[in-house]
């Protein structure tokens, strides 16, 4: 957990359990010493316990100026960070342990419909698979999300199929069951607003199942809903007026927009169900055609199910798997935006125990007696040689890189010029950095960069007996228009640091995607 850095929105997630995030400033226009970010990162001093509700107030006043997210997830985090530090295996043991839990669930939910080695294979598949492994070591909301879904799937199972049975369960059980269904809708709000769809879902699986008690489970959804009434009453409505939803406004250029929502359907399947973080690197076309395989496959095991017999439990897979994403597409359709796609597809991770559960049908009751060993061990090891591929041979030490440089003249005064302010970037280059160290930043965008530069070095070259330049390839919210821009505003860089110093060595370093990738350039008087 701890041999990979934090990747872009995993440093964010840290900051704002911090209930620092109100204090961070974008840097200037002039130098600032990046040690001064490292506290940041860290819990505030505190003295007694006004200061830490002083610290937890932070963290809310941060959500509500403009994260699109509910509090669960950072409170939880906020909690882990006080028990455990800031590292990187600490702050993703959380999740961890989470999954765990998830994994279990998951498990119960398979033994419902399939018994228990039913379960056993649905759990191995969830454990295995490479987007819900990747998120599950990630300091983001997405494998919560995956445990509120299971959970509450397995507990509206469970308590419809007692009825079913007439079974004499105690009053005790019965609570526990309406207890958890009752919690996992809550958080499930809670930790992530588009658990919304999921509630939708749920709503379904009741007609489907159990109408004639409709009334009774929508009951207990309403009261799930109910419990998190204080903070969509309040915290959401605060949030709607503050938070930045354009980013998912308009279709790329060059793609019409049906056709931009059919890719987003078939990719988010792919990359949720197979290519898992691997989709942060490979072609748009590939990710495509991986949907469109993924899709027939999962329709070939619907056509294979009906034929066999198996209309209900197919039904109950199709609504937890595919009803999901078909209305995150058809909100996407209706309100002209494209969340669907947003983030390769995590926004939809909720679909992953659906679709395997379709899977796990289609091999436990399809497939013949003595293949069943044979067919499962070859989709797990599918599985598990993606997952260790992603995790065994794909670079995650960008931050590390520079943070080395650094530390190679660490008492030489440097100068870390970066052509981007994404606070992702200037964090996670804080983090990284050796505490001792004095180096100070100028982050600029890169249209403004060189004059930046020329402007500091003008006034203060003689301070600086090196620069270490970070040549951004993909700067995030301040891109330039195109290549040719990107090529006059370096070679405006290279002329103002080849005036006053020289250039020692040059690399390129980069990760698992395009805002991790840089030029690093050395020069030295």
């Amino acid at each position: 957990m701890g041999s990979r850095e934090f990747w872009y929105d995993e440093v964010l997630s840290l900051l704002l359990a911090t209930g620092n995030k109100g204090a961070y400033s974008t840097p200037g226009d002039i130098p600032v010493v990046l040690t001064e970010y490292i506290s940041l990162l860290k819990l505030p001093p505190e003295s007694g316990i006004g200061d830490v509700i002083t610290t937890v107030r932070n963290l809310f006043n941060s959500l509500l100026g403009g994260e699109p997210h509910p509090p669960l997830f950072f409170l939880t985090q906020h909690l882990w960070l006080r028990l455990f530090g800031n590292s990187e295996a600490a702050m993703r043991s959380a999740n961890a342990l989470i999954s765990i839990a998830t994994i279990g669930s998951t498990y119960g939910l398979g033994k419902t419909i399939l018994g228990h080695r039913g379960g056993i294979f649905l759990a191995a598949l969830l454990a295995l698979n490479p987007f819900y492994l990747f998120h599950s070591l990630n300091v983001r909301m997405y494998a919560p999300l995956v445990l509120w879904a299971t959970l509450s799937a397995w507990a509206l199972l469970h308590l419809i199929h007692q009825r079913d049975q007439e079974s004499s369960h105690s009053r005790y059980h019965l609570l526990i069951w309406n207890g958890i269904f009752l919690v996992s809708i809550a958080a499930g709000l809670l930790t992530f607003y588009l658990y919304a769809y999921w509630i939708l879902v749920l709503a379904v699986l009741i007609i489907y199942l159990d109408r004639h008690n409709w009334w009774q489970h929508g009951l207990r959804l309403s009261g799930g809903i109910l419990l998190t009434t204080p903070w969509l009453l309040r915290g959401t409505i605060i949030q709607l007026r503050n938070a930045d939803l354009n980013r998912f406004s308009t279709a790329k250029k060059a793609v019409l927009p049906a056709l931009q929502h059919g890719q987003d359907f078939l990719q988010t399947l792919g990359i949720n169900l197979l290519v898992g973080d691997w989709a942060t690197v490979l072609p748009t076309l590939s990710i495509t055609i991986t949907g469109i395989l993924t899709f027939f496959i999962l329709l070939l095991c619907t056509i294979k199910l009906w034929q066999k017999g198996e209309k209900t439990n197919l039904g109950i897979a199709l609504i937890l798997g595919f009803l999901p994403l078909l209305l995150a597409l058809l909100v996407d359709i209706i309100s002209k935006k494209f969340t669907l796609g947003f983030g390769w597809g995590r926004t939809m991770i909720i679909i992953i125990p659906g679709c395997l559960l379709l899977l796990s049908l289609w091999v436990e009751k399809v497939v013949p007696q003595k293949w069943v060993n044979g067919v499962a061990a070859m989709i797990l090891a599918v599985y598990l040689t993606i997952s260790v591929g992603d995790f065994s041979f794909r670079h995650r030490s960008v931050f590390h890189a520079v943070a080395d440089l650094i530390s190679q003249d660490i008492n030489q005064p440097t100068l870390v010029a970066m052509n981007s302010k994404a606070w992702g970037h200037v964090l996670r280059l804080a983090y990284y950095l050796p505490p001792q160290s004095s180096a100070m930043l100028l982050s600029q965008h890169p249209a403004q960069f060189a004059a930046s530069l020329e402007q500091v070095l003008q006034q203060k070259s003689k301070k600086y007996s090196r620069i270490i330049w970070l040549d951004s390839f993909d700067p995030v919210w301040s891109r330039l228009k195109n290549e040719t821009d990107v090529e006059t505003e370096r070679q405006k860089i290279q002329q103002v640091l080849s005036s006053n110093f020289q250039l020692q060595k040059t690399q390129n370093i980069f990760g698992t995607m395009s805002l991790d990738q840089f030029q690093v350039s050395v020069y030295k008087k």
